[in-house]
């Protein structure tokens, strides 16, 4: 490195030192700040409450506004994330359920949402998932919903039927699909693990790559993942976090056969949240069987003006042929042109269940 580099990187990383001992002392600054918020609530009997959603998505949404660049968006929010889920830590690290085990896109999804500060515990079951938060051995829970290219997680939706539990948000996470193994060619490989809907999501990619080769389904991406570590000439199909886990080599990357694959998880806890400015309202509602009772049911929102932004049947469990109905709308349930929506909606549904209010995801 001749002189002439050396000096004029010199006043550059000098510069790098400077702002970079400036950070340090902000986000000190910020922790203490944030203690100052614990003390406040405590003082005045909400010393239970110290992560509140509508407040994160409202300065991730603000600093995205506010970016200038270079730096995306997306790093900002990363970033931010992670400071505020290091600050909440030092009143009390979450504890937050998740479909595990360790390495699953549940697990990304979670770490995602509440950064690495959080205390993460997967459960082997969704079913375990809700019962860890509604027991209160964890504060949340976070569970999979729909997928962009196989539909709706029909556990999570018929959990969501009975329990005491309240959506307070949403993760939105894009699903990368890696074939993982020891082998360093496609033709060595006799079998391929994976969670069903993995297998599915990578369906043709299979077809034409691995074509006879047997596709087993195991409980989840990441078990498919320690069984390659325990096999000659097998691969899983798993993502990034499962890869890293268990130190295996990608052989194939992104594999999945819509390039939008995406999915949907939600958190849960024993509230929602207040208003962010920009929030969703999930509920479940059903109807008299009858001509037109579909119709009359949506004619709340229509009345109101009032967007629909998702509509599932599922089948209802007290009798044969009959359904419930999931739907997700724009806005949070204190608006007034929603909760008009409501009102009007819970005098002609035979039942009406509102899950919570929540903020639109951010990233």
């Amino acid at each position: 490195m001749n002189d002439d580099l050396q000096k004029d990187l010199a006043g550059v990383r000098t510069e790098i030192d400077s702002i970079d001992t400036e950070l340090l002392r902000l986000l000190n600054q910020r922790a203490r700040c944030a203690q100052k918020v614990g003390e406040i609530k405590a003082a005045h009997g909400e010393a239970g409450h110290i992560y509140r959603p509508e407040r994160e998505a409202q300065v991730l949404r603000r600093l995205q506004d506010a970016n200038p660049g270079p730096l995306p968006s997306e790093n900002i929010t990363f970033f931010f994330r992670e400071v505020m889920s290091a600050c909440l830590s030092l009143e009390e690290p979450l504890g937050i359920a998740y479909l595990g085990p360790l390495g699953s896109f549940t697990g990304s999804a979670a770490t995602k949402h509440f950064g690495h500060a959080a205390r993460l515990l997967p459960q082997s079951s969704i079913d375990d998932v809700f019962r860890e938060v509604e027991s209160g051995h964890a504060h949340y829970a976070v569970v999979p919903v729909e997928n962009s290219t196989e539909g709706a997680v029909g556990r999570s939706m018929d959990l969501l039927l009975a329990t005491p539990l309240k959506i307070c948000g949403e993760v939105v996470l894009r699903i990368h699909q890696n074939l993982l193994t020891n082998e360093a060619d496609l033709s060595k490989i006799t079998k391929v693990y994976s969670h069903a809907q993995s297998l599915a999501q990578c369906h043709e990619w299979l077809n034409h790559n691995l074509p006879g080769i047997p596709r087993i389904s195991v409980s989840s991406n990441s078990l498919a993942a320690q069984l390659v570590t325990q096999e000659v000439g097998v691969a899983a199909i798993a993502g990034m976090a499962a890869a890293e886990r268990f130190n295996l080599p990608k052989l194939a990357e992104n594999i999945e056969d819509e390039p939008n694959n995406t999915t949907r998880f939600l958190v849960l806890g024993k509230h929602d949240a207040a208003p962010s400015g920009r929030d969703k309202t999930s509920l479940i509602m059903s109807a008299q069987n009858r001509t037109g009772a579909l119709h009359e049911l949506l004619l709340p929102f229509s009345h109101a003006g009032v967007s629909l932004s998702r509509l599932e049947s599922r089948p209802a469990r007290h009798a044969l042929w009959e359904y419930v109905f999931y739907v997700d709308i724009d806005g949070h349930r204190d608006e007034p042109a929603v909760k008009a929506a409501l009102d009007e909606l819970a005098s002609r549904a035979a039942y009406l269940k509102i899950l919570g209010s929540y903020p639109v995801a951010v990233y």
